[in-house]
């Protein structure tokens, strides 16, 4: 007799946690929400009851400042979690190293921890980045010359991704916990209705070119800026557990159909009836160009870049089970005109700020 799944998503309140959350309940799996505060809580419960679930999500309260995280995983509902969802941590430029590895590494390592001491638990789903996946757990722990290295060539943010990336596997297996990993790519809105509350990355480019304050298209034809719609990337991670062969693997769920970002861009100014640039600038010259003229934060520019990522491993698991990535044209342009249409507003009913969101 198969034991039903019950699931615990740390960052539940978060712009990708409420839709797991969702599409969790959707599928008939109970799901506890660790979150901060019990306003947070009601938040996720509020924007479930708009989104049409039917079913409530359970609640405890989580504190990422305690080594065991404030939690007893020996009581209810704790000892019947089946399977837990790290889509918490920081996505958020300038912090400092430490800040960084507080928010993304340690809170991993504890989550890991945690789960290890679940008696029903099958299987860890850690949501890492597209850029930062594949990490080596033997390296770990990392040194301290190499700490200063990394987080001073990649960022604090993306360097961080990376540590907890490696982290989450070395702990994993020390402890015995069956773990698979999640890159995805830059996250969009939803794919029917464009629905998003994430204003960091490409959505604050998007931004600029409504504004008409981008002054140029950044990059060449071949800068890849990949995309993935929330809704997909839901589902494909409250897929990942219920399949035995993707223990101990990454996935990079990610849409290979991406135009290239000058494209995508220009597709995006003619569909909301504004100006495109009309001059481009390469990503070595942005890299060289002072904060004050790019206006854009030196961290955000490593996201620019050709290079590609193993996706097939994933678009073969999800296409097994049902899934397929909805038309990316269509879901960038729902994208944009939902941002548009909410001001590029975080503020707004429902709406909570995302604490856990994918690199």
């Amino acid at each position: 007799m198969t034991t039903p799944r019950s699931a615990l998503v740390f960052g539940a309140s978060g712009f990708i946690g409420r839709w797991l959350v969702r599409e969790l309940l959707l599928k008939g799996v109970s799901v506890v929400a660790a979150v901060r505060s019990a306003s947070s809580h009601a938040h996720l419960a509020s924007w479930l009851a708009a989104h049409g679930t039917g079913e409530e999500a359970g609640s405890l309260l989580v504190d990422f400042d305690d080594e065991d995280l404030g939690l007893d995983p020996s009581e209810h509902p704790l000892n019947g979690v089946t399977e837990v969802y790290n889509v918490a941590g920081a996505f958020l430029f300038g912090m400092t190293a430490e800040q960084a590895r507080v928010a993304n590494v340690v809170s991993s390592e504890r989550i890991v921890t945690l789960a290890s001491k679940l008696p029903s638990l099958t299987r860890l789903v850690h949501l890492s980045g597209y850029r930062v996946g594949g990490q080596d757990p033997a390296e770990v722990p990392w040194s301290a010359e190499r700490v200063r290295s990394e987080y001073s060539r990649l960022g604090a943010y993306e360097a961080s991704k990376a540590e907890s990336d490696a982290v989450v596997q070395a702990t994993a297996s020390t402890l015995g916990v069956p773990w698979s990993i999640v890159n995805p790519a830059t996250v969009i809105g939803d794919s029917a209705t464009g629905e998003s509350e994430q204003l960091l990355g490409l959505a604050t480019t998007v931004r600029d070119l409504w504004n008409g304050t981008l002054p140029a298209l950044p990059g060449g034809q071949d800068t890849f800026v990949p995309v993935v719609t929330v809704d997909y990337l839901a589902s494909f991670m409250a897929l990942v557990p219920t399949a035995p062969e993707t223990e101990g693997k990454s996935y990079w769920p990610l849409d290979d159909s991406t135009p290239a970002l000058p494209e995508l861009l220009t597709r995006l100014a003619e569909h909301l009836g504004v100006r495109t640039p009309r001059f481009r600038i390469p990503v070595r010259l942005l890299r060289a160009l002072p904060q004050r003229i790019t206006k854009a934060h030196p961290e955000t520019l490593s996201f620019l870049s050709s290079e590609r990522y193993p996706t097939a491993s994933a678009t073969l698991f999800a296409e097994g089970n049902g899934l397929r990535h909805p038309d990316v044209r269509v879901s960038i342009t729902r994208w944009a005109d939902y941002l548009v249409a909410h001001h590029f507003d975080r503020a707004r009913p429902l709406s909570v700020a995302p604490a856990s969101i994918g690199s």
